[in-house]
């Protein structure tokens, strides 16, 4: 008699022959081993191995580990010392990885020297994010600001990446997505879909900046609602429009600019998702999402998301500052406008609220403290 499965929440049992044994048919996570770099003398290290741990975790990765590294005398090789270097190949040999991920942006003969090293795959912290990004874009404008981003992060990289992928596997985070593209392609082909997808991407920057003249002809206020990756945009744009666009509790869980109609002091605003924010947010994406974030360029007020209650894993530091700063250095290079709110989120989960500025308010996007007094804030700086 032959085998008869069926198949019970990702497990099989052969009903047939009535067995008790069976195999799971969920996905094999891949193993992640994390290389912190501090480069600065004040940065935190708890908050650059948390946000490289949900990074990691972001892409579905198990990390097994992590090691930290303190530059002080830069190794041009490597970026990390002999010594570190030669601690995580001890590791390895006992500790079995599929990916060692160096929180920091390499070269590509660093990629290079680092997979011969440990022998195995090497990406960086630029590599990391793009995969990310690879599996959130959802719609035909993000795929192709994500390929963008991707050719442009792997051109001058072809060789080294070339030689360690068909040594250590070219399939998994940082060899995905929309960007997803055969290694043996030669510079000359890759430079020719770098233009292709740049003409692509000018056409819908130009279709953008056709409908933002149109609005401006028509007298509609524009907001745009940036942020640290996953302070709660999305959950803020559905409360105020009383839509249901997709949220997730991971970083950068929506990748495509999304807006819909508010009805404020009697009028019709337009309100904005952009794509989130993160420290040293490689120049490929800000370059390839430029279209994007325009939006918050070109808005008459913007709304800028904070999550106070943002900590390391240990939850014993509190760094929203650190994001703040990160997401206003982003507005202050693109030209964004001054016309900003600061709108802390989550404040049900806020013990000791500090006193807040003119331009700072507290809501809470799960209870719907503060939402009408953020509208009454919106109307005087959209109309003062």
């Amino acid at each position: 008699m032959g085998k008869f499965l069926l198949q019970v929440n990702n497990m099989w049992y052969n009903i047939a022959k009535g067995e008790k044994n069976m195999f799971s048919t969920e996905k094999i996570k891949q193993k992640a081993l994390l290389v912190v770099v501090i480069t600065k003398k004040n940065e935190s290290k708890a908050r650059k191995l948390d946000e490289i741990t949900r990074l990691a975790e972001s892409t579905g990765l198990e990390v097994i580990g992590f090691f930290v590294q303190n530059i002080k005398d830069f190794n041009k090789a490597t970026v990390i010392g002999k010594g570190k270097v030669e601690e995580i190949k001890n590791y390895l040999k006992d500790n079995s990885a599929d990916v060692v991920i160096v929180d920091y942006k390499l070269t590509g003969s660093q990629i290079g020297n680092l997979s011969n090293a440990f022998s195995t795959r090497v990406i960086d912290r630029v590599g990391l994010i793009l995969d990310i990004f690879a599996i959130r874009a959802k719609t035909n404008e993000a795929k192709l600001q994500v390929k963008l981003a991707q050719n442009m992060y792997l051109l001058p990289k072809l060789r080294d990446v070339n030689e360690t992928s068909n040594k250590y596997g070219g399939a998994g985070v940082g060899m995905r997505g929309p960007g997803e593209t055969k290694l043996e392609l030669d510079r000359r082909r890759l430079e020719k879909e770098i233009d292709f997808l740049k003409k692509e991407i000018k056409k819908i920057k130009e279709q953008r900046a056709l409908g933002r003249r149109e609005r401006i002809k028509n007298a509609i206020k524009r907001i745009a609602l940036v942020g640290y990756t996953n302070a709660g945009k999305s959950s803020l744009l559905n409360v105020l429009t009383k839509d249901n666009i997709y949220v997730e509790d991971k970083y950068f869980a929506t990748l495509d600019t999304t807006s819909r109609k508010l009805y404020l002091n009697g009028q019709v605003v337009l309100l904005t998702d952009t794509v989130g924010f993160i420290s040293e947010l490689p120049h490929e994406l800000v370059d390839s999402f430029a279209s994007t974030l325009d939006e918050a360029k070109e808005s008459d007020l913007i709304l800028h998301i904070v999550d106070p209650t943002a900590t390391s894993l240990d939850g014993k530091e509190l760094y929203y500052e650190e994001s703040m700063r990160v997401t206003n250095k982003v507005l202050d290079d693109i030209g964004a406008t001054q016309n900003r709110l600061i709108v802390y989120n989550k404040c049900d989960l806020v013990e000791n609220r500090k006193e807040l500025l003119e331009n700072e308010i507290y809501v809470s996007t799960k209870t719907k403290e503060g939402i009408e007094d953020l509208k009454n804030k919106i109307i005087n700086l959209l109309w003062r």
